[in-house]
């Protein structure tokens, strides 16, 4: 197959096995649930910039309860983080 010919690998989860991939899985319920499922988008373009503005809302101005309700650029940066309006 191509894959194995550029030396790539498809990993997957073992039947059964959701802890393998938990976190992952609950982020993309999320995407789905708070930016994906809301809109009709008009194209390509328009899903991608959606995109990109959640992931920067989720990263830096959305809390988490299992970050003890804080952003994950404050966990990572160590800091609380100022954002410009």
């Amino acid at each position: 197959s191509v894959l194995k010919e550029y030396g790539i690998r498809i990993s997957m989860d073992g039947k059964g096995c959701y802890h393998d991939n938990i976190f992952v899985e609950r982020l993309w319920r999320s995407v789905k649930h708070e930016c994906v499922y809301l809109t009709a988008f008009e194209d390509g373009r328009h899903l991608k910039q959606a995109l990109h503005r959640y992931f920067r809302h989720y990263n830096q101005t959305r809390y988490h309860q299992t970050l003890d309700y804080q952003t994950p650029d404050e966990v990572y940066y160590g800091q609380s983080i100022s954002l410009a309006a």
